[in-house]
């Protein structure tokens, strides 16, 4: 099989059908067979009948139930370690992507490239303040810490080369981080405009305090693929970090009582500035650690993030 194309899917009962509808047009300008997976995690509405109506009408739509939301990283892994497709594209529910974006997507990637990723560029149209900066500033951060120029990516609309997804682990928010992760590989990785279409029906699952999560599974991924065979240049940074502030304490102290200003025991400035320097470097490693830990009981034991309830046309 060429193409998988998977959908996440959390209650989203009235964009289901006109999704399904949508992507039909896939049999018209589309010359490689394709398989079109949709993810139920755990849906709480009519989200798993629509499903299983679709996919009996349609036998390429296949179905995986999740027992409990998981989340939309654990959705798209669960698609990817069932898709057949040599070409993976992930896509949202919502009607907000446009199934005929994906042939121009499957027409750059014949170009020689590795990803493709959409770009959502009129998204936030007259919500600067409320939504286009903090997108903005977000996607130029994890440009930064990636070393990976993309203007979005928030947008789920991608597609990639199999190769590049076969040994990549997926927690948290790190289904964004997938273009990185193929780049870190040698993967040639690129962006196109695609359309947006606001959502018509439901709510959005996206918030402000995703991006919060985001940001730290962002710093998460930058240390993994940095510092995984070399931890002591990351951990030593840090404490020669951490050793120069204390002698910056210690001299502004023995200054004060060099001068005659203050007492060692009169001035709290040591004392905090150790205190907080070393809190807050013990929650940064021990925040490292767990996650190391996690990928440990997950990966050594060969466990899934997500669980299965039933599979349909599989």
């Amino acid at each position: 099989m060429k193409i998988s194309i998977i959908i996440p899917v959390y209650n989203e009962t009235e964009n289901l059908p006109l999704l399904a509808e949508e992507l039909e047009i896939l049999d018209k300008i589309l010359d490689s067979d394709y398989e079109v997976i949709w993810i139920n995690d755990g849906s709480r509405d009519q989200s798993a009948e629509v499903l299983k109506k679709l996919a009996g009408q349609n036998p390429r739509f296949k179905v995986i139930n999740f027992r409990k939301n998981c989340g939309q990283t654990a959705a798209i892994a669960a698609g990817i370690a069932h898709a057949q497709g040599e070409l993976i594209v992930p896509m949202d529910a919502d009607l907000e992507n446009d199934p005929q974006d994906i042939p121009r997507l499957l027409a750059k990637i014949d170009e020689g490239y590795d990803v493709v990723s959409g770009w959502r560029q009129k998204r936030w149209r007259g919500k600067f303040f409320s939504r286009r900066l903090t997108s903005y500033l977000a996607n130029k951060l994890i440009s930064i810490v990636t070393g990976i120029k993309l203007n979005d990516y928030g947008c789920t609309l991608k597609v990639y080369r199999r190769a590049y997804l076969e040994n990549v682990k997926l927690y948290g928010e790190m289904h964004r981080f997938i273009p990185a992760y193929a780049a870190w590989q040698g993967g040639k990785v690129t962006e196109l405009v695609v359309n947006f279409r606001p959502r018509k029906f439901g709510k959005t699952k996206y918030g402000l305090s995703r991006t919060f999560k985001v940001v730290l599974d962002l710093f998460f991924v930058k240390f993994l693929f940095k510092y995984q065979d070399r931890p002591i240049h990351f951990f030593g940074g840090l404490g020669a970090v951490t050793i120069l502030i204390s002698f910056i304490f210690f001299g502004w102290a023995v200054y004060y009582k060099l001068e005659h200003l203050k007492d060692f025991i009169s001035t709290p400035l040591p004392t905090l500035g150790a205190l907080f320097l070393i809190v807050g470097v013990n929650f940064i490693l021990m925040g490292i650690l767990a996650e190391l830990f996690i990928r440990v009981y997950y990966e050594a034991r060969n466990k899934d993030v997500y669980v299965i309830k039933d599979k349909i046309n599989f």
